[in-house]
């Protein structure tokens, strides 16, 4: 099983001051938007997502079709799959999508420790 891209999302409760506090430690823009309350952020092969008010915890995020740069890819395994895959081998599910549909979708799961684990499709 193929999940994609790996970052963090981290909920913050000052984007301005998180994004300084990132940048600081060598950490550069990759997309998002302050006006949006988002930001994506990388240092080398690292990537996180720094989210105000979006959120109450941290995620751990994977985004299938995406490589580190969230340049697409050719071959992915696709979120429904991912999701069908997950539900085979007994794992419970916090949210699901639509087997039948196709493009852009998410699931999220949350591991023995209570970590919580976002599927994100963007495309």
């Amino acid at each position: 099983m193929r999940l994609g891209a790996f970052s963090i999302s981290l909920s913050v409760s000052d984007l301005a001051r998180s994004k300084a506090f990132y940048e600081s430690l060598g950490f550069d823009d990759l997309g998002g938007d302050m006006a949006m309350n988002y930001l994506i952020m990388k240092n080398g092969d690292a990537v996180i997502g720094l989210f105000q008010g979006m959120f109450d915890n941290n995620i751990i995020t994977f985004n299938p079709g995406w490589d580190t740069e969230a340049q697409e890819l050719d071959d992915f395994d696709d979120v429904r799959q991912i999701q069908r895959s997950l539900k085979e081998s007994g794992i419970g599910l916090e949210s699901e999508t639509d087997e039948a549909g196709s493009g852009p979708a998410s699931i999220s799961l949350v591991d023995p420790d209570g970590n919580v684990i976002l599927i994100d499709q963007h495309r």
